[in-house]
């Protein structure tokens, strides 16, 4: 995988100290994008999925997957969150610029869905910057609780955290 960065003990990628990830490859590149470095597929380092959990299980901290957008490397994010959740029983939140309609329907996505607890979704639009919002940079984007909505059928959305 593609890795441009790993935070460990961050609080900004969800409630509580956590270790977050940031992966390479972004093709929704919004205008304001605070990490426009991210883009790039080709970006960061080479790490393996043993070489993540690893780093992982030593700060024993939940996860969040970022970016970058994680679901442009879609077979690996989805390989390393069903180990974090199956092996080493950790939250996970993902990051992704895109809407939660758009993916839920798509089969692709539906491995990876079922090892998210929480999904930031929508692009980062700069004229709804609002930095008042706790773990997401735009009023457009969604905090989602994802089995809550898949068993739903609509998107439930956890406001506060």
């Amino acid at each position: 995988m593609k890795v441009l960065n790993i935070s460990e003990g961050t609080i900004v990628d969800g409630p509580g100290l956590r270790t977050s990830i940031y992966f390479a490859g972004c093709t929704h590149q919004c205008l304001g994008c605070h990490n426009p470095q991210s883009w790039d597929p080709d970006g960061g380092d080479e790490m393996s999925e043993e070489q993540l959990l690893e780093i992982i299980k030593y700060n024993d901290f939940p996860v969040t997957l970022s970016g970058g957008d994680p679901l442009f490397q879609l077979d690996e994010v989805t390989s390393l969150a069903r180990r974090i959740k199956n092996e080493l029983g950790k939250n996970i939140w993902c990051y992704t610029g895109y809407k939660w309609e758009s993916i839920v329907h798509k089969p692709e996505y539906h491995a990876l869905l079922q090892y998210i607890d929480v999904l930031v979704d929508s692009p980062f639009i700069l004229d709804k910057r609002d930095i008042s919002l706790k773990f997401r940079g735009s009023s457009n984007q969604r905090i989602i609780d994802v089995a809550a909505s898949m068993e739903k059928g609509k998107i439930v959305e956890i406001n506060e955290t």
